[in-house]
């Protein structure tokens, strides 16, 4: 089993390796890079992996012909395409490897306040209905860090997904297709 949960969100700008935009060069190239690395004991085990997105997905696609934003930096976007990215490569991990027995699930593991929100402003996060002006939570759909936790490992280990993949998962649950707005 291999949870691919490294994240930054929504961060200033920085730079990592050649030249990479951060959020996409630790939210999907590390996972990609790292499950590369471990493939053969995934293969072996007849393995699962499951690759974190968010419901941040739907702010961008892959900016194919911007990729690391050198024209303009918008940081949601930035989160947006990191876990559009994961998402993707669920899918397709899925396709190539279920035939050697290994299957991939994209995962939103949900609202839940922790230090991924270090970049995120007090002024936004009241913005976004988060929390008050004294910074009292107001939102009661934030879920626990178990919570949050409880669709990785049950998209990782549930009978229910034998001999399935590909699928985006959210609350224990495969997850309804949502049409484009």
């Amino acid at each position: 089993i291999l949870i691919d949960s490294a994240a930054i969100m929504a961060s200033p700008l920085m730079r990592v390796g050649t030249g990479w935009e951060a959020q996409f060069a630790t939210n999907h190239l590390g996972h990609f890079a790292l499950t590369n690395r471990l493939w053969p004991a995934i293969q072996r085990g007849q393995g699962r992996v499951v690759a974190l997105s968010s419901s941040g997905h739907r702010r961008s696609p892959i900016r194919w012909d911007d990729i690391d934003f050198a024209g303009g930096y918008d940081k949601w976007a930035a989160y947006g395409q990191a876990k559009t990215a994961n998402s993707l490569f669920a899918v397709q991990l899925d396709a190539l490897a279920k035939d050697s027995g290994v299957r991939a699930f994209a995962v939103h593991p949900g609202g839940i306040l922790t230090p991924l929100q270090r970049h995120i402003s007090h002024e936004e996060m009241v913005a976004f209905g988060w929390v008050d002006e004294n910074g009292n939570l107001i939102n009661d759909n934030f879920k626990t860090p178990e919570q949050g936790a409880s669709t990785s490992v049950w998209a990782a280990t549930s009978p229910q997904l034998a001999g399935m993949g590909g699928v985006y998962c959210e609350d224990c649950d495969i997850a309804e297709v949502v049409p484009d707005d």
